[in-house]
This record gives structure tokens, C-alpha cells and sequence, in this order.
């Protein structure tokens, strides 16, 4: 679970970075997204969200390696608490009571969770499986193809969804690939369903952020990665709970989910105009 938590505070600092780097390349000049990205490299904010976002993701593969997939998406949703803390004290964003709440509420969930989650499933991943998570990850990516012609009204939810179920597939492929040998990952269908649904998350969540509502999309995006993956680790890898403690579990879950989805704002860090940064 410290896997998970650390996984979090990465993913959650570096979106505040990231976030401060833009908007300095905006400020310093024009010129296109290309353009805008070199400026954003220069900053060594932005480059220290990336080393986070890295250091995040080997925490994740780590976290996924030892506990249920249904506490570790939980705690991937918990990011956003954290991006509102850091986004508060570095981005002088005010939080409301309500929000200041939903913090709360997100580390009361994690720590059901952390009380109630067993070990990870000993059941291996069915070939079956794999390919279906390779199938998933491939109408992931045709779902973005089509969500981007829908009306501005829904396309920022169809979007964030979309990169919710890519981020899930990662998940649940990161348990499905059992040997780390270049001969077992070439033939094993859950490394193309790795690398094929997080290309495609990236890609759909970038175009939902430039197209919609942030918070529209960052719901969709947490209802989309930890839903589905949960279901998955419960009823086809194992994933159980401490004797007794399945109420606890879902209950924690649950919390957990719904403030971050309070939170779904600071999906894209804001910032308020004025602040120096």
C-alpha cells in the first residue's frame, strides 16, 4: 500500500509542476503547442514532474506486483487529493470547506482500504484474459477516434472515460505479464495491451483537457480506472480482502472514489490569475 500512496504523492505532485512549467512557457512567448512544449522542457518544474511522473509509475508496477488491483487504483485516484493540497500552497489555490473535506474524506477511504486489503490474487491471468485487454486497449483508442466528433457537450466525458478504461488496461496488464525476459514480453498479448491502452489513456486525456471541462473529464477518468480494473482483479485474478473485512473494503472503496470525484477539478491543476509562480 506505501507503494500506491508514494505512486500518488508523484502523480499528484507533478501535475502542480507541470502545471506552474506551462504556464511560465505561456507567459514567456507564443508560437504553437510544439513551441510551447520546448519552452515547457526548459523549466526544470516541468522536468521534475516528468522524473515524478517516472518514479510514479515504477511505484505503480511495484504496488500492482503485491497488492489488489482495487486498492491501487483507489489510491491512483487519491492523486488529485494531493494535487489539491500542493496546488494550495504552491499555486495559492483556495480550497473550500467542502473540498478541504474531500481531502479528508479520500484519506479515510485509503485507510479502510489499507486496513481491509489482503494480498494480491493467486490466480494466474488467462490467455483469454490477455487478449481481451489487448481488444479493450484497441476500442479504447477507436472510441477517442469517434469521441472527438462528438458535440462539445459530452466529449469531454466520453473522452476522460476513455482514458480512464486505457489507464485501467495498464493495470490490469501490469498483472498479466508474468516473465520480464525480452521472449516473454514480445509474446505475451498483455504487454501490447499495456503499452497500446496507456499510449491511448495519454492521448484521449490530453484531447479531453484541451476540448472540455477539466472536471467533466477528470470524473470520467476515475470512474473509468478504478471501477472496471477493481472488477477484474476480484472476479478473474483473486483479489480478496482480510477475513471478514469485505464490507470494509467496498466501503472504503467507495469513499475513497467519491471525494476524489469531489476533487475532480484539480484534475489540471488551476491556477487563479494573479499569482506569481
Amino acid at each position: 500500500m506505501l507503494c500506491a500512496l508514494g505512486a500518488a504523492v508523484c502523480f499528484g505532485t507533478a501535475t502542480v509542476l507541470q502545471a506552474i512549467a506551462a504556464r511560465a512557457a505561456v507567459g514567456s512567448g507564443s508560437g504553437g503547442d510544439a513551441a510551447l512544449l520546448l519552452r515547457a522542457l526548459r523549466q526544470w518544474r516541468y522536468l521534475a514532474g516528468l522524473a515524478l511522473d517516472g518514479v510514479g509509475f515504477l511505484l505503480q508496477i511495484a504496488a500492482l506486483r503485491s497488492i489488489p488491483i482495487y486498492a491501487v487504483g483507489a489510491a491512483l485516484a487519491a492523486s488529485l487529493a494531493v494535487t489539491a493540497v500542493v496546488a494550495a500552497r504552491l499555486l495559492q489555490v483556495r480550497l473550500s470547506r467542502v473540498e478541504w473535506g474531500a481531502v479528508g474524506v479520500v484519506c479515510a477511504g485509503l485507510a479502510m482500504l489499507g486496513l481491509a486489503s489482503g494480498t494480491e490474487g493467486e490466480r494466474a491471468g488467462s490467455t483469454e484474459l490477455k487478449y481481451a485487454m489487448l481488444g479493450v486497449a484497441v476500442l479504447v483508442l477507436l472510441a477517442g477516434l469517434v469521441a472527438g466528433r462528438l458535440p462539445e457537450r459530452g466529449r469531454a466525458l466520453v473522452l476522460g472515460l476513455g482514458a480512464g478504461f486505457g489507464f485501467g488496461v495498464v493495470e490490469v496488464a501490469v498483472r498479466l505479464i508474468d516473465g520480464l525476459s525480452v521472449g516473454a514480453l514480445l509474446g505475451n498479448p498483455a504487454t501490447y495491451a499495456l503499452l497500446l491502452g496507456g499510449g491511448a489513456a495519454f492521448v484521449l486525456l490530453t484531447s479531453a483537457l484541451q476540448r472540455g471541462s477539466v472536471t467533466t473529464a477528470t470524473a470520467g477518468l476515475v470512474i473509468g480506472e478504478t471501477i472496471g480494473p477493481a472488477l477484474v482483479g476480484v472476479v478473474w485474478l483473486g483479489d480478496r480482502t482480510r477475513d471478514g473485512l469485505e464490507w470494509l473494503a467496498v466501503l472504503g472503496f467507495a469513499v475513497a472514489v467519491v471525494g476524489a470525484l469531489a476533487l475532480a477539478r484539480f484534475g489540471e491543476a488551476p491556477v487563479e490569475e494573479g499569482v506569481e509562480v
